[in-house]
């Protein structure tokens, strides 16, 4: 839903009032994405610290508080031992254990909360007083009801943690979590820049900018696919084998590759082929960036859309290096914990380089 760019007169106050309220609701925006940056961050290392199943409840009211008695933690805590993870994982850490995973999970979900005042109090702020630009408010509502859905399927993913003979939650669910905390970051961040940028003006890009981004879009689509099957290396813990690279036990493709049946489940249930297929993609997004920053260096004067295409080939070089420094460390909850992080990077670099090469406006 485009918004409405017009403008009257270049130095008329109204035009400077309106350009003043798109700022400032494009900076808020991206206080909140930076926020939902934070928890993407908290929710790799409430999952590799296996933090994740340390609350049994689903209360967004009461829960914004911590527990406040002996009772209360004794209560939790006797919820917690009648689940697998418990049984098979934990057995007799005592509750003083039991303390120490309840808290990172607890903060997760508690900045999970702040996040929806954090985005809720001012939009009201700003459309009480009538500084929502045009054509804007669809889209803040749909983001709201979307993050509102993000609080919901994180429990439905949490849920599926305390099934018979389960110690972590279905990685089909956890991918979808993900992937629904990279599609709010990334739809916030474009509107910001929208709101900051614009689109470009008409005669401002040409052929050789229209080459960098197709490239561009290569390595950013690839970028995102890696993701995602990073959600799946994270969902099965395959991250925890074939700690070597380049080849997986001295292989190229590893052995198994194919060995469930039926055969597409070896995309997703497979620890040789999820692991395999992470590393291929992200290789893959490596290559494709080599390619269009060739192109940018190239074809692309100096400027912002120059600059936003180095700025993500660095980002993803680092987050090839770091996930390869990951795997042969075996995982430590810090660097996955980065790991993680620096994805959202790759997906904010890749997001600001897409946007400064798009075709201009009509």
């Amino acid at each position: 839903m485009p918004l409405d760019v017009r403008r009257h007169s270049p130095a008329s106050p109204a035009v400077r009032a309106e350009e003043t309220s798109s700022r400032a609701v494009a900076y808020w925006l991206l206080a909140v994405a930076a926020a939902i940056w934070v928890m993407i961050a908290l929710g790799g290392a409430t999952r590799l610290t296996g933090s994740g199943l340390s609350i049994m409840e689903w209360a967004p009211v009461a829960g914004m508080l911590p527990p406040l008695s002996e009772a209360e933690w004794q209560r939790l805590f006797n919820l917690y031992r009648t689940i697998p993870q418990y049984e098979l994982v934990n057995a007799g850490f005592g509750i003083e254990g039991f303390k120490r995973i309840f808290w990172l999970e607890w903060i997760h979900r508690f900045w999970g909360r702040l996040l929806g005042f954090a985005y809720l109090l001012p939009f009201l702020w700003f459309w009480w007083r009538g500084q929502i630009p045009r054509g804007l408010m669809p889209r803040l509502g749909l983001l709201f009801v979307l993050g509102g859905m993000q609080g919901a399927i994180g429990w439905f993913m949490v849920a599926s943690g305390f099934e018979a003979d389960r110690t972590t939650v279905s990685p089909y669910r956890l991918v979808i979590h993900l992937g629904m905390a990279f599609l709010l970051f990334a739809a916030i961040v474009w509107t910001a820049l929208d709101l900051l940028r614009g689109r470009p003006a008409v005669g401002a890009a040409g052929p050789a900018t229209g080459k960098v981004r197709r490239q561009v879009l290569a390595a950013f689509w690839l970028a995102a696919l890696t993701m995602l099957a990073g959600g799946f290396v994270a969902g099965i813990r395959a991250g925890f084998t074939y700690n070597t690279f380049p080849l997986m036990d001295g292989r190229l493709v590893p052995a198994g590759y194919l060995d469930l049946d039926p055969l597409w489940r070896n995309l997703t249930a497979n620890i040789a082929a999820v692991q395999f297929n992470h590393r291929l993609v992200a290789t893959l997004t490596a290559l494709a960036m080599v390619g269009a920053t060739i192109a940018a260096w190239r074809r692309l004067p100096d400027g912002f859309a120059r600059r936003a295409v180095f700025v993500m080939a660095g980002a993803v070089a680092a987050q090839y290096a770091l996930g390869i420094a990951t795997l042969l460390s075996v995982v430590p909850p810090a660097l996955g914990t980065a790991h993680q992080a620096l994805a959202v990077g790759v997906l904010a670099a890749g997001l600001c380089a897409w946007h400064a090469l798009r075709e201009p406006a009509p």
